[in-house]
């Protein structure tokens, strides 16, 4: 089987760089720090026309017909433009959210009791007991308690706790309660159960991943151009081997999510979140080192790069749970069901799989 990345696979790769450069550059993604994160809809219907959200929905249902591993491509390269917004969510929702799939839709996630992001701009919340829109999910805005996010590309709102009774067909909740064992609270239970579960954890890493190959170019071009001593500070041993470590963090962790995605194992994916929650985090400090004390500034890049890729590891699978997955799947455990999931409609192989 040819592991490497197919001609198409590489046209599709290629046209979401070019369409991130033109509708989010460095320009936009700077004014959308400026304006606190607020999703900006154009940005997201051009997403939605583009197949972003759809590209897994089968054809007949109006989507793409493509798999999870075309879908690694396209969240890697969101992740190397700090592309901000629930964007994972809005894809797993799409076909299950009206609007999700076109890019109309802004869907967000409610994973227990972790914050939410993005929930004051959201159509719809993915929670435990179901998507919530309309009333439910405005009174699920109204008690939730807005918190400082470290990423200023994504603002969070800490979940109400509990669910208490409303009105004739409507739910209310109290902040100020704790839920019993015994009651069902949109804000506590896992946003995504099963494949979802997986699924969400896998774009999330291939977001990390393309944060990781960013920072590493971000080093690797400062490094060549910052002059010290009469000599780029890129032939200085030190930085050349803090720019080698980044490779070397990168690299694997491409190879497991691009594994991941063809297998959809749930032991494999839990590794490549494992690996690519590493690398974006620990590149992004080592491209920080690199570039010295302006890269602590609030002009430079690299700091929103460790500030999502911090903010991405605490959510979704975070390392401990990756880490009890796999120590649960150590020995002759047999071979995971739903691996298939990674292939869309009728596909049987990678097709050139990432």
């Amino acid at each position: 089987m040819d592991f490497q990345l197919s001609d198409d696979q590489r046209a599709l790769r290629s046209g979401m760089r070019d369409l991130l450069g033109a509708v989010f550059d460095r320009d936009r993604m700077r004014a959308a720090v400026e304006r606190g994160g607020a999703l900006d809809r154009a940005l997201w219907r051009e997403l939605g026309a583009a197949g972003f959200f759809a590209l897994r929905l089968p054809e007949e249902d109006g989507g793409v017909g493509l798999g999870l591993p075309e879908a690694v491509l396209l969240f890697e390269e969101a992740g190397r433009a700090l592309l901000p917004g629930p964007l994972v969510a809005t894809h797993l929702a799409a076909g299950r959210v009206k609007g999700a799939a076109e890019g109309a839709a802004v869907v967000t996630a409610a994973d227990g009791d972790r914050p939410v992001a993005h929930l004051a701009e959201a159509d719809a919340v993915l929670a435990g007991s179901g998507p919530l829109d309309g009333e439910a999910l405005r009174a699920f805005v109204a008690a939730a308690r807005p918190v400082r996010s470290m990423d200023p590309l994504t603002p969070l709102h800490l979940p109400p706790p509990e669910p208490v009774a409303g009105g004739p067909g409507r739910v209310a909740f109290a902040p100020g309660r704790v839920a019993g064992p015994a009651v069902s609270a949109p804000g506590r239970a896992p946003a995504y159960a099963g494949r979802l579960r997986y699924e969400a954890a896998l774009l999330s890493a291939a977001e990390q991943l393309g944060s990781a190959a960013r920072t590493t170019e971000m080093a690797v071009q400062h490094a060549r151009e910052r002059q010290q001593f009469g000599a780029p500070i890129g032939s200085f041993q030190a930085v050349k081997h803090l720019c080698a470590d980044m490779l070397a963090r990168t690299e694997p962790a491409r190879a497991a999510v691009y594994a991941a995605a063809v297998t959809g194992d749930p032991l494999e994916i839990a590794a490549a979140e494992l690996l690519a929650d590493e690398a974006a985090v620990r590149n992004a400090r080592d491209c920080l080192q690199i570039h010295g004390g302006m890269g602590f500034t609030w002009e430079a890049d690299v700091h929103l790069h460790l500030k999502r890729a911090w903010l991405r590891a605490a959510t979704g699978l975070t390392a401990a749970e990756a880490e009890e997955e796999l120590a649960a799947g150590l020995g002759s455990a047999p071979p995971r069901s739903g691996s298939s999931a990674a292939y869309g409609p009728g596909r049987s192989q990678a097709g050139g799989g990432a």
